[in-house]
């Protein structure tokens, strides 16, 4: 029997290789596995601490550039410049009062800034940057950032801030944005306005709100736990808005505003044939740019306690009597009418008297104008003339003529909240519980009693006699324009439907007359036309702001200032080729001959001669009809 031999040596060495072969492996795990420990906790520690549970991916949106105003000429007019910002996230903050305490040793906070800033707490959502400062100092942003990592839920950040370079200038036409308020938060697309805090509130930058906004762009950002952002995942760049080239004339406006001067008023300066507004002037005027985050409580009241009230705007919302002014609209109507012959003299006393009546409806002019026809009457502002032609005419046929040119309803210009002024009438009269007087209707043939109108409608109404009885839609805004592409989309001029008239030679004799009241020396603008180079068609008017007794007289002199008349003077020029129509209106200046027409003559100058103001020579001569 073979019994075999064991091998122990062999069977030690095969044991040993075995064990080391399995100890390498031990040990080569061993070393993979700290590897990769240490890769984890080393090298990919932050990719996996923003996997974590209490880690996520927030949207942050990129406020656009609002787009530019510009005037005709590229003058900027409202523009966008960057500042530091002081903003917060509460729904990243614990103690928010603590917070503000720790913050107010690191920069300048007043109570403004602090109640700004808990009454957006209170209307915006908290996972929105809240401001709580704007316009930083560099040596209050620096601060901040050093100590920024101390702050949960503070963000310093550089934005864009709106800002109207020319202060005041044109500040009623081109209005201004503001914060957002809990009203509007309530009515705008809230995706739309992601991350903004400012709208448009008046003006171009609120009829033009949408265009000017732009497209909100967003960062897809990896943050922590403590909502630090670690990276950019993603990013959709934002679309900045597109800019306004307006048909405003810059130097144009600052002349019209300097030539009213301190004075209560409106100028506007219109193309007739396009309906262009070069010119859109209220005084007194204001700086728009402390609106932009929140004017001061004192500084509003102040604008609201001024007399002046310089935040009306009176050429959009400004509701005056005609005055005279009307003669120039009236006196084509008598070319028109059928049962008053125009061309029959009448004779001018100094007053007129209804049938039966012995009340005296007085003259401008106390002693009378004599034998005036039509023509006569428009150059001298005869008002015993048209105290006739009204009482012929009625006061529903009236409303209907004057409606054709545009008064009474709003003239579409893109502006919000315009005023239509009043065209009264036997029905408007009965459906408030009242009867009309015939002695109504003789008043509102010289523009007087309860008949308002805006200075835009003057304007525009004037426009349309210039352009032969075609009335344009008054428009500021010239031109959209991208500003990436640089693609322009200029605005089409508007007509409405050309002014009825049996015979449109009618119009040219009214045109006559308008030009007589500005170069015969019988005419009531007679100042501002005796040295003009071009023929200017033009009509004067006062205003009667405070009622006279009979049997009492006007006296300027002993009239406290707010209580004299308005002056009034609408224009166009050149004659035969216009190419602009002013409307004036100075609030209490007494005469529309001497307050009101030099204005409208410096417009017209700047606008056909290139002059900054009218040329200076010898003094007018006296017109022998100074209204």
């Amino acid at each position: 029997m073979n019994i075999p031999i064991k091998d122990q040596f062999r069977e030690s060495r095969l044991f040993n290789a075995r064990l080391t072969v399995v100890g390498a492996i031990v040990l080569a795990l061993i070393l993979a596995l700290f590897l990769r420990l240490a890769y984890l906790q080393i090298f990919a520690y932050r990719h996996f601490e923003t996997l974590s549970q209490a880690n996520r991916v927030k949207p942050i949106p990129i406020q656009p550039p609002r787009g530019l105003i510009l005037d005709r000429h590229g003058v900027v007019l409202a523009q966008n410049y960057p500042v530091y910002t002081l903003e917060i996230i509460p729904e990243q903050v614990d103690d928010m009062n603590s917070l503000l305490e720790e913050l107010k040793q690191v920069v300048n906070l007043n109570e403004a800034d602090l109640k700004n800033f808990h009454k957006q707490l209170r209307e915006r959502p908290r996972f929105e940057n809240l401001l709580l400062r704007s316009h930083l100092t560099e040596e209050e942003a620096a601060r901040l950032a050093v100590r920024r990592t101390y702050f949960s839920g503070v963000e310093l950040e550089a934005r864009l801030q709106r800002h109207y370079p020319l202060a005041g200038l044109g500040v009623h036409f081109l209005g201004y944005v503001a914060r957002i308020n809990e009203q509007e938060l309530e009515r705008i697309d809230k995706a739309t306005y992601r991350g903004m805090q400012h709208i448009g509130k008046l003006g171009v930058e609120v009829s033009y709100e949408k265009t000017l906004l732009g497209q909100v762009g967003f960062e897809k950002v990896e943050t922590n736990a403590h909502g630090r952002s670690l990276r950019i995942l993603e990013r959709i760049a934002p679309v900045a808005g597109k800019n306004l080239h307006l048909s405003i004339d810059a130097k144009l406006q600052a002349l019209a505003e300097q030539a009213l001067g301190k004075r209560r008023g409106a100028v506007i300066a219109l193309e007739p044939a396009t309906g262009a507004i070069l010119a859109f002037v209220s005084t007194p005027t204001y700086d728009p740019n402390p609106f932009v985050n929140g004017i001061d409580p004192d500084s509003y009241q102040a604008l609201l306690d001024d007399p002046d009230k310089p935040l009306i705007n009176r050429a959009l919302n400004g509701q005056y009597a005609l005055g005279s002014t009307i003669k120039a609209f009236l006196g084509l109507a008598a070319l028109e009418l059928e049962n008053f012959d125009a061309g029959k003299p009448i004779a001018c006393p100094g007053w007129f008297t209804l049938p039966g009546s012995s009340h005296q409806f007085r003259d401008w002019k106390k002693s009378g104008h004599g034998t005036m026809n039509l023509h006569d009457a428009v150059v001298q502002s005869c008002d015993v003339y048209f105290y006739r032609l009204a009482v012929a005419m009625e006061v529903d046929a009236m409303k209907k003529f004057l409606a054709s040119f545009g008064f009474g309803g709003k003239t579409g210009v893109d502006l919000l909240s315009e005023s239509e002024g009043l065209l009264p009438s036997v029905a408007w009269k009965e459906a408030r519980g009242q009867k009309w007087y015939p002695g109504e209707t003789v008043i509102t043939g010289i523009g007087q009693g309860s008949i308002l109108v805006t200075p835009l409608q003057l304007a525009a109404a004037m426009s349309a006699l210039a352009n032969q009885g075609v009335r344009m839609k008054p428009q500021l805004v010239r031109a959209i324009v991208d500003a990436k592409t640089r693609a322009a989309r200029e605005t089409v001029p508007e007509a409405y439907a050309q002014i009825p008239l049996k015979d449109k030679q009618h119009l040219d004799i009214q045109i006559q007359n308008l030009t007589d009241v500005v170069h015969t020396n019988k005419g009531t603008a007679y100042g501002i036309g005796y040295n003009s180079p071009y023929k200017i068609a033009g009509k004067t008017g006062t205003a009667q702001v405070k009622g006279i007794a009979q049997g009492q007289s006007y006296s300027e002199k002993h009239t406290p200032e707010r209580f004299r008349d308005h002056a009034l003077f609408v224009s166009f020029a050149p004659v035969g080729d216009p190419k602009v129509a002013v409307a004036v209106v100075v609030e209490n200046g007494g005469h529309g001959s001497s307050a009101a027409a030099p204005i409208a003559r410096k417009v017209m100058d700047h606008v056909i001669l290139g002059k900054t103001s009218a040329t200076p020579g010898a003094a007018a001569p006296a017109s022998e009809n100074d209204e």
